[in-house]
C-alpha cells in the first residue's frame, strides 16, 4: 500500500474530525412550544438531551457513520494506491504506433485512439513519490511514437500529467511501420536515465510496452538487448480496399494521348464491387466499376495474399495536371483509397552542345531526339549573355566538351575532360588505362548503361567536394559524378570521350539519353513529383534565399526558402495527398505523396510477433493498471455510508 498525499489527508482530518465530534456538544437552540401530550415525543427529547452541551457523549450510530464516511473521504484524499509491483520503482518505455493502419475505424474512433487510451492507464496507475516512504519507489515512463521513423514525445519523467500531454499530441500519419529506430532510441535513453533517474542503476531494464496492430515489416532486424516488452495488439478487422498501384504515361507517338494504369487490392474476407473514378485537377474523367477478389489465405510457408485487378484509362489531354484514382467503396482506410500522380505537359528538351567540333558526342546527342540541339564553339559561348541566361534559361540542358568557359551561368551542364572552377572540382595527377571498378546501376543516369567493357586510356583525377554524388568509380578516382552548386545541376565525367573505346559501345547513346532526361525533365522540370509518404519533396536549381510557400494534406501558406545551393528541401510529408510548391513569382510545383504500400493497407491485425527469435503473443484484453489507484473505491464507500446514515437519521425521527 502506498499514499501519495498523505499530508493532504492528515491536515484534513485534523480540521474535519473535531469539527464533527463538536457538532454533538452543540447545544442548539429551540422554539418553545405547548403540546398536549408528550407520549409521542419521548425519541425526540432524547435527541435533545445529545446536543447539551458538556455532557457524556452516548453511543450513537449516526456519529459512528459520520466519522466512517469521513473517514473514506480523507483516507481517498492521502491517495492511496494498491501496489501490483514491490521493490524499487519501475521504468515503462510506452511504444505507440502511429503509422498508416493505425488510423483504421474498426476500433471507434480510430486504432491509435483506442492505443492512446491503454497507454494513458498505463501512466495513470505508475507509482508516485511517497511520503512516508523510507526509499524513492516512484516509477518512470517515456513515451516514443513511431511510423517510418520514431519521435521522443517525453524522455523518462515521473510527472504523469507531462506523459499524459505527450500522449495525446501523438498524431497519426500515413507512413509504413518500422519498430527498429524506435526500440534503438529507447534502449539508448534507457541506459542514460539523467535528472529524473533518482540515483538508479542506468544499466536496469526498462519494460517495454508495445501498443500496435502488429503491421511491422521490420520485426526481424530488431535486437533486445534486455528488459520485458509487452504486447498490446489493437485492431479487430481486416476488411479494406485500397489503391496499391498507379502510374501515367503519355504516348510516344501521339503525346495527348494519356494511358493511365492502376491496381486495386482487397485484403478482405470477401469479394468487393467497388467503382474507380479517375480525376483530373479535380474534374472527373471516368468511372470503372470492376469486382475485386477476396484475400487469399497462405498455404503453409506462404503468407496470405490480397485480391487483385487492374484498371486501366485512356483518355487525351495536353496539358499537365493531377491525376487522382480513387476506389469509392467504403472501408476502414481513408488513406489508401486514392492514389494521385503528376502529368507533365508534353514537351521535348532544348539542348546546347559547346565543342571544338566532337562529331561523336554530337551524333549521340541527335540520337535522345531533342525538340532542338544547336552546336557552337566555345568562343561563341563566351560571347553570349550569360546574365540573360542565368535569369532565364534558354536551353534545358548545356553540354561542355572538354572546355572550361570564362563564366558558368546558372543551368544544368554535362561537362566532359575539363571542368570549371567554381563548381569545387579540382584535377591532380595523370592517370592511364584507367577502368570502371563500380558505378551505381539503379541512379537513372546509369540505368541500363554497362559500364563493364569501358577502357579510358589517359585521364585526370579528380578531386570531388565533399557533397558530391558520386556515380562511377575508377580504381585510383572518381570517373562520373554529380555536383550543385549555386542553384546549377552538374553531371561531371571526369574523361575525355575521345580517349576511350565508350563511342563504340551502345551503352554511350543510353548514357547521354539517360543523362539528358535526368536533367533536362527530372531536375528541371520535377518529373519526380510522384514520392511516397516520408519522402522528402526536394526541388534543386533555384536562386539562393528564394522564399517559397508550400500547402499540402491539412495545411496552408507554410513558408521557407532555398539554401545556399539553391535547394529547397520539405521532409515533412507525413500525409498522402498532393503538396504545392510556389517558388517565388513562379507558377505553382505539384506534388503527389502516396501511400501505395500493401503492408500498411493490409490492416488485419497480428496477435503474435518475433522479436530477437521469441514469441511475444498479445496481451488479452486492453492494457492492465500496474498500480491501482483505491480513492474512487473510497468514495464510493463514503456515499454509501452517507446514505445509510441518512437512512437511520429518518428511521429514529420517524413518528
Amino acid at each position: 500500500m502506498q499514499w501519495l498525499t498523505p499530508i493532504t489527508g492528515l491536515i484534513a482530518a485534523g480540521v474535519a474530525v473535531p469539527l464533527l465530534v463538536l457538532l454533538y456538544f452543540l447545544k442548539l437552540k429551540r422554539r418553545d412550544q405547548f403540546v398536549s401530550s408528550t407520549l409521542l415525543w419521548k425519541r425526540a427529547v432524547q435527541d435533545l438531551q445529545v446536543n447539551a452541551p458538556f455532557q457524556k457523549l452516548r453511543r450513537n450510530i449516526l456519529l459512528l457513520l459520520q466519522l466512517l464516511a469521513l473517514a473514506a473521504v480523507l483516507f481517498a484524499l492521502a491517495g492511496p494506491i494498491l501496489s501490483l509491483t514491490t521493490g524499487p520503482g519501475q521504468r515503462y518505455v510506452l511504444l505507440i504506433d502511429r503509422s498508416a493502419s493505425m488510423s483504421a475505424k474498426d476500433i471507434n474512433p480510430t486504432r491509435l485512439d483506442e492505443a492512446r487510451k491503454q497507454a494513458r492507464k498505463i501512466v495513470e496507475s505508475l507509482r508516485g513519490r511517497t511520503t512516508f516512504s523510507l526509499r524513492d519507489t516512484s516509477d518512470q515512463a517515456m513515451v516514443v511514437a513511431f511510423d517510418s521513423h520514431a519521435r521522443v514525445m517525453c524522455n523518462f519523467t515521473s510527472d504523469k500529467r507531462q506523459l499524459i500531454t505527450a500522449i495525446d499530441s501523438i498524431q497519426p500519419t500515413d507512413g509504413e511501420s518500422s519498430l527498429c529506430e524506435a526500440v534503438a532510441v529507447a534502449q539508448a535513453f534507457a541506459q542514460s536515465p539523467g535528472e529524473d533517474a533518482n540515483n538508479r542503476s542506468a544499466t536496469t531494464p526498462a519494460t517495454l510496452e508495445l501498443f500496435s496492430d502488429g503491421r511491422i515489416g521490420d520485426l526481424e532486424q530488431i535486437l533486445l538487448s534486455g528488459g520485458d516488452l509487452n504486447f498490446h495488439c489493437i485492431g479487430q478487422s481486416s476488411e479494406n480496399v485500397a489503391i496499391t498501384a498507379l502510374q501515367a504515361r503519355r504516348s510516344y507517338e501521339s503525346p495527348e494521348q494519356v494511358d493511365v494504369f492502376a491496381t486495386v487490392s482487397n485484403f478482405g474476407p470477401s469479394a468487393v464491387r467497388s467503382d474507380v473514378q479517375l480525376s483530373i485537377d479535380g474534374n472527373v474523367r471516368s468511372v470503372r466499376s470492376a469486382t475485386v477478389p477476396p484475400r487469399k489465405s497462405g498455404d503453409g510457408d506462404k503468407p496470405a495474399t490480397a485480391g487483385k485487378v487492374s484498371i486501366s484509362f485512356a483518355l487525351k489531354h495536353a496539358g499537365a495536371g493531377v491525376i487522382e484514382v480513387r476506389q469509392l467503396h467504403p472501408d476502414l482506410l481513408a488513406a489508401d483509397d486514392a492514389a494521385w500522380t503528376i502529368l507533365a505537359a508534353p514537351k521535348k528538351l532544348t539542348v546546347l552542345l559547346v565543342t571544338s567540333g566532337n562529331s561523336v558526342l554530337s551524333s549521340a546527342l541527335r540520337a535522345c531526339s531533342p525538340a532542338k540541339l544547336d552546336i557552337c564553339m566555345p568562343t561563341d559561348f563566351d560571347a553570349m549573355d550569360h546574365a540573360a541566361m542565368s535569369a532565364a534559361p534558354v536551353y534545358d540542358v548545356i553540354v561542355l566538351d572538354d572546355y572550361v568557359p570564362a563564366v558558368l551561368p546558372r543551368g544544368r551542364y554535362l561537362l566532359f575532360g575539363k571542368f570549371p572552377r567554381g563548381i569545387g572540382i579540382t584535377l591532380k595527377n595523370q592517370l592511364k588505362n584507367q577502368v570502371v571498378v563500380d558505378w551505381r546501376q539503379r541512379h537513372p543516369v546509369l540505368q541500363f548503361v554497362n559500364l563493364g567493357n569501358l577502357f579510358v586510356s589517359k585521364c585526370r583525377q579528380m578531386s570531388l567536394p565533399r557533397d558530391a554524388e558520386v556515380l562511377a568509380e575508377f580504381a585510383e578516382a572518381p570517373a562520373i559524378a554529380m555536383v550543385r552548386r549555386a542553384g546549377s545541376a552538374v553531371l561531371v565525367v571526369g574523361f575525355d570521350v575521345m580517349e576511350t573505346n565508350w563511342p563504340f559501345e551502345p551503352g554511350f547513346v543510353m548514357f547521354c539519353h539517360n543523362a539528358m532526361h535526368y536533367l533536362g525533365l527530372e531536375i528541371g522540370r520535377e518529373q519526380r513529383g510522384m514520392l511516397r509518404v516520408g519522402k522528402a519533396i526536394t526541388i534543386e536549381g533555384l536562386p539562393t534565399e528564394t522564399s517559397v510557400e508550400i500547402s499540402g494534406p491539412g495545411f496552408t501558406g507554410r513558408k521557407s526558402k532555398t539554401d545556399a545551393s539553391g535547394v529547397f528541401r520539405y521532409p515533412e510529408t507525413c500525409r498522402a495527398g498532393v503538396y504545392r510548391v510556389v517558388v517565388g513569382p513562379n507558377q505553382p510545383k505539384h506534388f503527389a505523396v502516396n501511400l501505395l504500400d500493401a503492408a500498411e493497407s493490409d490492416i488485419e491485425p497480428v496477435r503474435e510477433i518475433v522479436l530477437s527469435g521469441r514469441r511475444v503473443e498479445a496481451k488479452q484484453g486492453p492494457a492492465g493498471r500496474s498500480n491501482v489507484p483505491l480513492w474512487p473505491w473510497l468514495v464510493i464507500l463514503a456515499l454509501a455510508l452517507v446514505c445509510l446514515e441518512w437512512f437511520v437519521y429518518n428511521s429514529k425521527i420517524r413518528l
